[in-house]
């Protein structure tokens, strides 16, 4: 067993422990970046001057009438920015436009007033003059036009048209399905100001205070140095405040550094949802072969994103949707070409899963699609495909552990008693014309490391006082999924601790530098790998003392929740009696921690490598029942099985699980993004920007019967105390809801229907499904009786 997965005796990792902040979200005690804004003073309110038209050559903009306007102090353009103009990680991305509009909503201007009303009204006074352009709205727009930006990537494996010609079963096919809004509870916003030194402070909600503290570096054109960038906490991100919030904090910079005075930037939800970009709407176009036996041979496919105006994260997006088309299927001839179409509207970014739900669903429902036509269940599809020791993904990674995919299926199987509920939703649709149900298992294997190998590092401080209280700050970003928790719980282990006796102190730039973003599910495994790292120095400093004071070898001290003892003696020391005595010595009681995750490699030119540390694994089965008169249905009960490896934190994990999969769910089955693709003047404009349009998850939506467990005896060789990441794969699990509707559409046709369901799956969705497996039923029928 490797160091960092080892655990000492009686860890505090494993153990369920409450929200580090729990109590102080529910009692409104929490600060978040807008709570500042109160404890200062003289602070200027910043509103956008929005497009109103979707893409136009700018003509002019002028702001005279704005400054007439009483409590507006200043209007931000794109002439004051003495820097570079660009927000985006492809410097394709202007913070405040020059020449070109390319999005309805895009922010001009920014008006800067002594309060957000006369911001407003100023906002709304500024007259802009454009000359309008052709404008591509959907992603069949951008395809017709040939309108793509960034890279063309192309995953390789095999000889897919030997494999074709063997096949016995071909099918071909396409499927378009929508983007997602991350309507994290806390919109956008940054706090900016400039001490007496010239030193800039941000307040940001950020997922990536390094990027932001150099995104606002290159905008004003000043060393990074000068920018301190610190978060608190956030009131959900999910992705979305990853690349998006920078632009934001950079307003604010500019506006603290040209007034000399505080500058808040905070979006409402209608501000933030037609100005921030979202999950990434996918078309695909796939062909695939099956043997006689129903084993997939081969899979061609082409995958294109729907990236917005600007690239933002499309690429790595798109590379991840392509490493992930093969899900917890073996593919063993594979080819799939990937793009990313160019539209005018938000730039999309990254969403938990960052592509990898997007490449996984378009398997899914193929599988789901084909089964009927092979003259399978689709559960003894998707398990006759698993993949299983000794084989390799689309892009020549080693799958590891396979067989924790027919575990968690099934333990699945086995609890949630599978074949005697089929067997009573068999009865039930046979006895009930207007409703069905259905049951569905789904299974995830998802890559958990950056796609890009250089953001696989992390950093931590920490400090122990003289008291023996300990201080600890780290790299990454709470965004309310429990990192900070488990951060409590991996240096109170390594230290030996009481978690008690360990705070965790805000992210900042200036404590912890070059961090990566908290993303991709690697929170945990970088930060917490710092962590260790940190504390194993200053234990290993602590032992020396302790060796003199306990009379014992050093390799013989032993620290256990804050008592110090060694093997060979029955003395002890506590844990603040050897600090004491350390200080007094004049033993270094802080130390900067660092993990890199090894192993990784990745070659983005041939699409080829091991990009991931390792793979997580779940399986969700979920029952629905459908109303055939107007397409609306319940999911009546959901069980889950998850690898999670040795859980640091199972009541964070289990929180997680639920969390990730009811926000699946939501994308699948409910979260219907529209733009207006008409040609009015409208045309561009998103349509559902409010909670009134866009629909999310609410608790009736909850499944009646909610079950998770933990798989058991997962432990994850070479990660931090044995765990594996948890934020992401979660959501897939939900694809489970949407296979089990697709099922239940089909009991409303003929036997060995092939149901085509759009997605999201609204109740609508499913409604017209239904009627087009009903048609060719009810036409059977009136030939059999005439």
């Amino acid at each position: 067993m490797s160091h960092l997965s080892q655990r000492p005796h009686n860890p505090i990792v494993g153990e369920s422990h409450a929200h580090e902040s729990a109590a102080a979200h529910v009692t409104g005690t929490a600060l978040y970046t807008d709570d500042l804004v109160g404890r200062m003073v003289g602070v200027l309110h910043a509103y956008p001057v929005q497009s109103t038209i979707a893409h136009a050559k700018l003509l002019s903009l002028d702001v005279a009438p704005a400054l007439r306007i009483p409590g507006v102090v200043r209007v931000l353009t794109a002439a004051d920015i003495p820097g570079v103009n660009d927000q985006g990680a492809k410097h394709d991305e202007p913070m405040l436009p020059t020449d070109e509009i390319m999005f309805y909503g895009q922010p001009l201007a920014w008006v800067l007033g002594e309060d957000l009303e006369a911001a407003k009204a100023g906002a709304a006074a500024v007259t802009v003059e454009f000359e309008a352009l052709e404008s591509l709205i959907s992603i069949q727009d951008a395809i017709a036009a040939n309108s793509f930006h960034g890279v063309q990537p192309v995953i390789d494996k095999g000889d897919t048209e030997a494999a074709f010609a063997d096949a016995a079963h071909i099918f071909e096919g396409e499927f378009e399905f929508a983007g997602q809004e991350h309507f994290y509870l806390e919109t956008q916003n940054s706090l900016a100001y400039v001490d007496e030194g010239g030193q800039i402070m941000i307040h940001s909600s950020t997922q990536h205070p390094t990027e932001t503290q150099d995104i606002v570096s290159h905008v004003l054109g000043i060393p990074a140095h000068q920018i301190s960038v610190q978060v608190l906490r956030m009131g959900g991100a999910f992705g979305g405040k990853e690349m998006q919030p920078h632009g934001y904090a950079a307003v604010a910079a500019l506006g603290a550094t040209l007034t000399g005075r505080p500058v808040r930037v905070r979006l409402n939800r209608t501000l933030d949802m037609t100005m921030t970009g979202k999950r990434h709407g996918f078309h695909s176009r796939w062909k695939i072969g099956f043997t006689a036996e129903g084993k997939i041979l081969a899979l061609d496919a082409t995958l294109t994103a729907d990236g917005g105006w600007s690239l933002d994260l499309s690429e790595p997006v798109l590379t991840r949707a392509m490493c992930h088309i093969d899900n917890a299927y073996w593919v063993p001839n594979i080819k799939v070409h990937g793009r990313v179409a160019k539209c005018h509207k938000t730039s999309q970014t990254a969403f938990r899963g960052f592509g990898g739900p997007q490449g996984m669903l378009v398997m899914e429902d193929i599988l789901g699609r084909v089964a009927p036509q092979l003259g399978l269940s689709p559960r003894e599809l998707r398990r006759r495909n698993f993949y299983t020791e000794g084989q390799d993904s689309p892009y020549y990674q080693p799958v590891r552990h396979p067989e924790r995919i027919d575990a968690a299926w099934q333990q699945v199987i086995d609890q949630a008693e599978i074949e005697r509920r089929e067997a009573e939703i068999a009865e039930y649709n046979a006895t009930h014309e207007h409703s069905k149900r259905a049951l569905a298992l789904t299974p995830v294997k998802f890559g958990i490391s950056f796609n890009l190998t250089a953001f696989n590092q992390g950093g931590a401080l920490v400090l122990v006082y003289k008291d023996g209280s300990v201080l600890v700050t780290h790299g990454g970003t709470e965004m309310g999924q429990g990192l900070h928790t488990k951060m409590l719980q991996v240096a109170a282990t390594t230290l030996g601790v009481p978690m008690s006796t360990v705070r965790l102190a805000p992210t900042r730039t200036d404590k912890v530098p070059n961090t990566s973003a908290t993303a991709a599910s690697s929170g945990s495994d970088l930060n917490g790998g710092a962590v260790k790292d940190a504390c194993e120095q200053i234990q290993a400093r602590l032992a020396q003392v302790a060796a003199g004071k306990l009379g014992v070898p050093a390799h013989e001290v032993r620290f256990e929740r804050g008592l110090v003892s060694g093997l060979s003696t029955k003395a002890t020391i506590s844990w603040e009696e050897l600090v004491k005595a350390a200080y007094f010595q004049r033993i270094q009681l802080s130390a900067a921690g660092f993990y890199r995750t090894e192993g990784l490699h990745w070659d983005l030119s041939i699409m080829t490598g091991e990009p991931f540390k390792y793979f997580a694994y779940g399986v969700a089965a979920s029952e629905v029942e459908v109303s055939r008169f107007d397409g609306s249905y319940t999911l009546r009960r959901v069980d889950i099985v998850h690898d999670v490896g040795d859980s640091l934190s199972p009541l964070i994990d289990i929180g997680q699980i639920e969390g990730g999969f009811v926000q699946g769910a939501g994308w699948m089955t409910l979260e219907d993004l529209r733009w207006d693709t008409s040609d009015r003047p409208t045309r561009g404009r998103l349509a559902t920007q409010a909670a009134s349009t866009y629909k999310i998850p609410s608790f009736s939506e909850m499944p009646e019967e909610f079950n998770i467990a933990l798989l058991d005896k997962a432990h994850e060789e070479g990660a931090v105390y044995g765990s594996k990441a948890v934020g992401e794969p979660p959501l897939m699990l939900a694809f489970s809801v949407r296979e089990a509707l697709r099922q239940a559409v089909a009991a409303f046709g003929t036997p060995g229907a092939s149901v085509e369901l759009a997605s999201p799956a609204t109740p609508e969705a499913v409604f017209w499904a239904i009627e087009s497996v009903r048609e060719p039923a009810v036409a059977e029928a009136a030939s059999a009786t005439s």
